[in-house]
């Protein structure tokens, strides 16, 4: 809330400074920011009573949009890669999809791991959770373990996470 908006009788005030000027009513804390060309701008609501800034809110309004931009710019987007095996897959094919699974959590990437069954392959789970923890174990230098490997369906799936 801003100059007129503000309805309360009583205000704590702050100046442009940052100094406290004390509890007054709300007009006068209006006429003060008028004489200085700035506004009032309610900044706590909550407090009794409620502790309004003299500032220019137009500046105010701009830096917080500034600084909300730059954060933006600096988050980093995590996104999942999925590398697929099956039950009877063989070592070189394994070591092949260790070295992109590698690759993706170098860039920062999450992985998942996932087996899919088909027909009669259900029947070889036991094999199926060695594979991956093997390649847990191949890729554990550059990430680690986030979810187990665990049964989805007819897919059972592993999530690693990039090393900080």
């Amino acid at each position: 809330m801003t100059n007129g908006q503000i309805r309360d009788k009583e205000v704590r005030l702050i100046s442009d400074s940052g100094e406290q000027l004390g509890i007054m009513s709300a007009r006068d804390a209006q006429k003060i920011a008028d004489e200085k060309g700035l506004d009032l701008v309610k900044i706590s609501p909550q407090a009794k009573p409620p502790v309004c800034k003299i500032m220019d809110y137009s500046k105010y309004k701009f830096d917080l949009a500034k600084k909300e931009k730059d954060a933006r710019k600096k988050q980093k987007i995590v996104s999942l890669k999925e590398v697929r095996l099956s039950p009877n897959i063989d070592t070189h094919d394994v070591e092949v999809r260790v070295k992109n699974a590698i690759k993706f959590l170098k860039d920062g990437n999450k992985v998942k791991v996932s087996i899919r069954f088909r027909g009669r392959e259900m029947t070889r789970q036991d094999a199926a959770v060695k594979i991956m923890n093997n390649f847990a174990e191949l890729v554990s230098e550059y990430g680690t373990v986030e979810k187990q490997p665990k049964m989805e369906a007819r897919t059972m799936a592993m999530f690693l996470a990039p090393k900080a």
